[in-house]
């Protein structure tokens, strides 16, 4: 496992892009996609690490401004982070900054909604924004050296899951 500070110039292409991506077109409307990917407590049926969360500092509801505690895991580790959310217009865009418990910034999620045939595009965006001195310590808590192909692998799962929900329809009797 990776315990040391990465390469400088690796490190400063890395937080230069997107650090993990993915995309999928649903067979729902943006609004109806934006209800789900904007409440981080339904979100967490769909998640990957990210197993339990809370609206904080009296949030009860995504709008800009508004913090919610999430705690994560992987096999025996587990961690806890706290996010603010950034950005959050109903039907087209929800953002929020992720921080450590300790106030050390993490990463960005963005997750962006275009509508396309009868439903809409999904796109999920993660950008990392921690220190550079952060990232053996990151590994170490979340035991995993590559966060990158992790969170690209997470987000594809998720994507699959609210895509089997959105897209799930009662059958129709027949007669």
């Amino acid at each position: 496992m990776l315990k040391t500070l990465p390469e400088k110039k690796a490190y400063q292409e890395a937080i230069a892009r997107p650090f993990a991506t993915g995309e999928v077109l649903l067979d729902a409307s943006p609004a109806e996609v934006y209800r789900l990917v904007s409440d981080p407590i339904t979100m967490v049926g769909f998640a990957e690490e990210f197993y339990k969360v809370r609206w904080i500092r009296g949030a009860t509801e995504a709008r800009v401004g508004a913090w919610f505690a999430g705690s994560n895991r992987n096999r025996w580790r587990r961690w806890v982070t706290h996010s603010l959310v950034t950005e959050a217009e109903p039907g087209r865009r929800f953002a929020y900054r992720v921080r450590a418990q300790f106030l050390v910034p993490i990463s960005r999620w963005e997750y962006d909604l275009v509508p396309e045939g009868t439903g809409c595009r999904l796109t999920v965006t993660n950008w990392l924004k921690a220190p550079r001195w952060f990232v053996p310590i990151a590994i170490l808590i979340t035991g995993q050296p590559d966060r990158a192909g992790t969170n690209t692998n997470n987000i594809a799962t998720t994507l699959g899951r609210l895509k089997a929900h959105l897209e799930s329809r009662p059958a129709t009797a027949t007669q």
